[in-house]
């Protein structure tokens, strides 16, 4: 077993500040969700919302991949995976909000609120 010693006391600080940012964007992510003042769009959960979660939920991801798993001080491909893993999140982002946007969804929602009126036939 390695008998390394390392100087944690200078890392502490920025631990320290990592924790309590994780705690508050926690204490976000569970206002956004609870309160309805900080609902975004109509009442209840829309696509607004689900970006808006997800984008606290990366915030806080990056901020542990960077600094509790080391990844700032990497070079090369780390970055590089890391750049695609971010353009991804933007995509699966921009396609929960396009998903409010369905066609099809809408006419569902219209065949429930008729109660089948306009799918009867004269």
């Amino acid at each position: 077993m390695s008998e390394e010693i390392h100087d944690w006391g200078k890392h502490k600080k920025t631990y320290m500040m990592v924790g309590i940012a994780l705690f508050f964007f926690t204490g976000l992510t569970i206002t956004l969700a609870l309160f309805p003042p900080f609902d975004v769009g109509a009442p209840g959960p829309t696509p607004g919302d689900y970006v808006l979660g997800l984008m606290v939920a990366t915030i806080k991801a990056s901020l542990v991949a960077l600094i509790f798993m080391h990844l700032n001080h990497e070079r090369g491909l780390i970055y590089k995976m890391l750049i695609f893993t971010v353009l991804f999140c933007v995509a699966l982002m921009a396609l929960t909000l396009f998903a409010g946007f369905d066609p099809i969804l809408e006419q569902y929602e219209t065949l429930q609120t008729t109660d089948g009126y306009l799918m009867e036939k004269k």
